[in-house]
């Protein structure tokens, strides 16, 4: 994805939600910067959603269930 915007000066918040929302264009997200902004992040539902599993993974349970 290459960067068409008029402003020369963006801030990190801005620069994030622009690659996470038109791609990343062959590079890797931050894990640290992500999640300092989640908040803040005005993301697509679906693409939140699917960024909310990869970077808080649901914690599966580990108790055996007894049989009835």
């Amino acid at each position: 994805m290459y960067d068409w915007s008029r402003t020369i000066k963006r801030t990190p918040k801005q620069a994030l939600e622009q690659a996470i929302n038109f791609g990343l264009n062959r590079t890797k997200l931050d894990r640290a910067l992500v999640r300092r902004h989640w908040r803040s992040l005005e993301l697509d539902p679906a693409r939140r959603a699917f960024l909310r599993i990869l970077l808080w993974p649901p914690q599966i349970s580990r108790q055996r269930k007894l049989p009835s």
